[in-house]
């Protein structure tokens, strides 16, 4: 039962979204921020926000968009675990989710629009049956095109997954540990805006089916949001750019234009950066005297011919600023077995990019406990990347992972987590460090390479060895380049970042993120077979410094054998409170965990006292004879 006594309207439309019905309701909730909705399927509810501060920052000279994706435990008929019994730190997921809207929404704001905007989407009813990351997306869309913002949607989101060779769109969760296939894809009704794809060795012929299909629900969510929010939205707020300075742009023009045309040929980073450093001091202090207190408009003049000249580079001469051909690959270094005392380790270079990546074996007990909004579950895989101030010449302190070192790190883990051996054939937990040593572009596609070449030095028995590459897109009107290998002058400057991970059989991973409004299907076919050509190039050369995984361990990993009892013989084994398995984790010096289907892990530093441990769980369990 329910009592009103406001005259509030609240406005509902329901839409087919793949097998289920996705309710959009706004009117009721969260009436004071600029647009609001709750986006429903089934049992899973989503409150999602759109805000904004009414005037930038003075000086401000980027778009403060923020995206918080976060759980509500309550949601899941959860209390938070933990000393304080409340949220607290984003977990991964949300991280990870937050990410996917941001890189979803960005793109259709204004250029020079520098209010602070802030999306909220907040998880207030879980069924533990739908997943919660696209209604999230779908409802900033619907927030933002509800909202005066000048967001030039809408955008809509779809999972596709694949099951028995067919597609299935929104695979619960459960379809989801089914599925050889999680494809997230967001766009507008002309084009692909964002792509997040992890797999099982898909070819590149059916990861483009797969997006076809993605793009015909997009194109529908999309038409019905305009239906919606046509009579309901609020009128969007005039903006247009400030015009420049007309004898401010002449006198930078008149000064930069041709020193930056020739920095941009300048291939070695840090010399590229300091002429430019040098060129800005020396153009800012002959016009300072002119132009007093404009620092910040001369720099946008300059940056503006940067991109100009450092595009029209590569469409135009058709060549890259360190003197490669559009498909060309960076010069590539390998090592393996660098760090003496580690399980695994390998140096990875790739032009001016170097990461040294390292695996820790251990035990079923060094498994990751993660602590979702479903519940608990353990993690024996675990992919971390480190992105230190050195590697790009900065002083910078040490600092808890942020969100993009969170993103690249779980990007690498989905490209080699499907080549892994299964916990039966190879029962250790396995953590993958990537510290980036060095950065000028695609650091997470060379800490998969890294990752690869690592878990192969330390003797993981993978499928096969994975690769990955970074491509980039100039695009002017209907002229375009794709760029293989990218370097940070080409992403910083460029309209895409469309990376793509795999194996010689396929495609393991998938990321791209743009500038622009949109890419059609026919240029992510291009990028994606020419990420292909990258991709085996690199992978020959990986080839040539390790061709499979040793056939032995570090002599300092772990020592680990299971055992197989029979479920019955579990309470024999543990004895009464745990006396019989502490004994023989005491005696052995090893570590004895026994899961309830009867399987036994020891993990022990030698040999010797492993198989003296196995020895005993064996003897506590076997049957007398008469």
């Amino acid at each position: 039962m329910s009592v009103k006594e406001h005259t509030d309207k609240t406005h509902t439309t329901e839409i087919t979204y793949g097998t289920k019905k996705l309710t959009i309701e706004t009117g009721r909730v969260a009436k004071q921020a600029a647009g609001s909705v709750l986006v429903s399927i089934e049992g899973t509810v989503v409150l999602v926000t759109a805000a904004y501060n009414q005037e930038p920052k003075p000086g401000q000279d980027f778009f403060p968009l923020t995206v918080d994706y976060r759980e509500r435990t309550y949601a899941a008929g959860r209390i938070p675990g933990g000393f304080f019994k409340r949220e607290t730190r984003p977990r991964d997921k949300e991280t990870l989710t937050s990410r996917l809207i941001d890189r979803s929404i960005r793109p259709l704001f204004p250029e020079g629009f520098m209010n602070a905007v802030q999306v909220n989407a907040i998880v207030i009813s879980s069924d533990g049956v739908n997943d919660t990351d696209i209604p999230s997306m779908i409802g900033a869309s619907f927030a933002l095109m509800l909202s005066d913002l000048p967001f030039s949607g809408p955008i809509s989101a779809v999972r596709v997954g694949l099951i028995n060779g067919q597609f299935v769109m929104n695979p619960t969760f459960k379809e989801q540990t089914e599925s050889t296939l999680d494809l997230v894809v967001a766009g507008s009704k002309n084009a692909i805006m964002m792509v997040e794809s992890g797999s099982k060795e898909i070819s590149e012929e059916k990861l483009v089916e797969a997006l076809e299909f993605a793009r015909v629900e997009i194109v529908k969510v999309c038409a019905e949001q305009e239906k919606f929010t046509a009579s309901l939205a609020k009128a969007k707020m005039k903006f247009a750019l400030a015009p420049q300075d007309a004898a401010l742009v002449s006198a930078v023009e008149s000064a930069a234009r041709e020193k930056i045309r020739q920095a941009v040929r300048t291939s070695d980073k840090a010399s590229r950066e300091s002429a430019m450093s040098d060129m800005k001091k020396e153009i800012a202090k002959s016009i300072e005297a002119q132009f007093p207190e404009q620092g910040a408009a001369i720099g946008a003049v300059i940056e503006g011919i940067l991109y100009e000249e450092a595009r029209a580079l590569i469409l135009k001469d058709k060549v890259r600023t360190d003197g490669r051909k559009w498909d060309q690959i960076r010069p590539i270094s390998i090592e393996v077995g660098v760090l003496p005392r580690t399980h695994g380790s390998a140096l990875f270079t790739r032009g001016q990019t170097q990461a040294l990546a390292t695996v820790t074996l251990g035990s079923p007990d060094d498994r990751q406990v993660m602590d979702v909004l479903e519940g608990e579950y353990k993690e024996r895989f675990m992919m971390h990347y480190n992105f230190p101030g050195f590697a790009t010449g900065e002083a910078k302190g040490e600092r808890s992972p942020g969100r993009r070192e969170i993103g690249h790190g779980a990007l690498a883990r989905r490209s080699i987590l499907n080549l892994l051996p299964s916990e039966d054939e190879f029962p250790y937990t396995l953590r993958v460090v990537s510290d980036i040593l060095e950065s000028n572009g695609s650091s997470s596609m060379a800490s998969v390479c890294g990752g690869s070449l690592a878990l192969f030095d330390a003797g993981v028995p993978m499928k096969a060895p994975c690769a990955g590459i970074a491509m980039g897109l100039i695009m002017e009107g209907k002229d375009y380049a794709v760029l293989s290998d990218i370097m940070g002058m080409e992403d910083h400057l460029g309209d895409m970042d469309f990376k793509v991970a795999g194996t010689k059989d396929g495609i393991t991973a998938l990321q791209m993120d743009i500038k622009i409004e949109g890419i059609s299907i026919e240029i992510m076919k291009k990028a994606i077979h020419q990420a292909q050509a990258g991709r085996l190039h690199i992978l020959a050369l990986m080839q040539k410094a390790i061709d499979a995984p040793r056939a032995e361990l570090s002599t300092y990993a772990p020592k680990i054998v299971t055992v197989m009892i029979p479920k019955d013989k579990i309470g024999a084994l543990i004895g009464p409170g745990g006396k019989n398995i502490r004994g023989i984790s005491e005696l052995t010096g090893t570590e004895v965990n026994v899961d309830d289907d009867g399987r036994v892990t020891i993990t022990g530093v030698g040999a010797e006292s492993v198989d003296s441990a196995k020895a005993m769980v064996e003897g506590s369990v076997a049957e007398v004879e008469v």
